[in-house]
């Protein structure tokens, strides 16, 4: 009996040592990274068995409600690696001052013209109104279409102040109307059915046909090829082009675990972890890898815009209050 509790003891101590041997690292990113459906767990599993370290994943809504919630933290903040920001909120969080350099090189095979010293791409997309082609059979074929169009169509988009596609179209639709973006949102108003906090929420209204278009990704029809079987959806292709997003990954100012936060990095740019984003994020790859072929039948992007982070940093909030003013008059 003594032996068995000697025993029972010496394996209670060797789990407790190998628990306070293994590292946390400490992840922020968006609900549905990790949500049932999304890639984030799925990359978890997979990292965890080559790192020996433990994954800790704390999701916080919306890229944007991420990033306001790391500028609330500040050096409280317990994140190491940041996932889910994207190039439009890269000067925000540089002058927020949470971010390091990751001294990560391009990836090889990457098809993403897109580098960045502190913020690792991930994956891509191009923002997109995704319609139903069995409820519209002439869908427009610009911006200008579909909301000059006297058709009674109705809109759903997320809030450019808590969602990252609010924010990619207030900046598409400034790339491309500039000083008469005003008078294009009280246009756009009219058929707008609502705005909601962030994509999940507008999707769904879509989804329980309250809406014939809503704002998403040109990729969105994938998730319905691979997941329901359905090729009804479809996504908007514009003459006037479209704005891309490119979602990034970035090493906090505040971690105590940089070479593995760096190893994370690089693991979410390897042919595995670009498949499972692919697949469960439902965005482009940035390196080239065999996509199934729900992923064949997308739109193409002839022509997209993408502004500066200075840019949009300096000008966002006056450019959101042109939209609050010209939705609410």
């Amino acid at each position: 009996m003594f032996r068995i509790i000697l025993l029972s003891l010496s394996l209670f101590f060797c789990h407790i040592a190998y628990a306070e041997s293994t590292p946390t690292l400490t992840v922020y990113t968006y609900s549905s990274f990790i949500s049932d459906w999304g890639p984030g767990l799925k990359i978890k599993n997979l990292f965890e068995q080559q790192c020996h370290c433990n994954i800790k994943f704390m999701a916080f809504g919306d890229g944007v409600t991420l990033l306001n919630r790391l500028k609330l933290e500040g050096k409280r903040s317990k994140a190491d690696v940041i996932v889910g920001l994207d190039n439009n909120l890269i000067a925000a969080a540089n002058n927020a001052n949470i971010v390091q350099p990751h001294h990560i090189a391009p990836f090889k095979n990457q098809q993403l013209a897109w580098w960045n010293d502190q913020f690792m791409p991930y994956d891509y997309g191009y923002f997109a109104f995704i319609y139903n082609k069995q409820k519209i059979s002439h869908p427009p074929t610009s911006m200008q279409q579909l909301i000059e169009s006297e058709n009674d169509w109705k809109i759903v988009y997320a809030d450019p102040r808590t969602s990252t596609p609010g924010l990619g179209l207030l900046l598409w639709i400034q790339s491309i109307y500039g000083d008469k973006a005003y008078q294009i949102w009280q246009a756009m108003s009219k058929k707008t059915l609502t705005v909601t906090k962030g994509w999940s929420e507008a999707y769904s209204l879509f989804l329980k046909d309250e809406a014939d278009f809503v704002l998403s990704y040109d990729t969105s029809p994938v998730a319905h090829r691979l997941n329901q079987h359905q090729d009804h959806y479809a996504a908007l292709a514009f003459s006037e082009g479209h704005y891309q997003q490119i979602e990034v990954a970035a090493i906090t100012k505040f971690t105590q675990q940089f070479e593995l936060a760096q190893q994370f990095l690089r693991f979410l740019g390897s042919q595995q972890a670009q498949y499972l984003l692919a697949v469960h994020n439902v965005m482009h790859p940035i390196i080239k890898i065999e996509l199934p072929a729900a992923f064949d039948p997308l739109i193409t992007v002839d022509k997209f815009y993408m502004m500066k982070p200075d840019v949009i940093e300096a000008h966002r909030t006056k450019w959101i209050e042109t939209w609050q003013n010209a939705v609410s008059h």
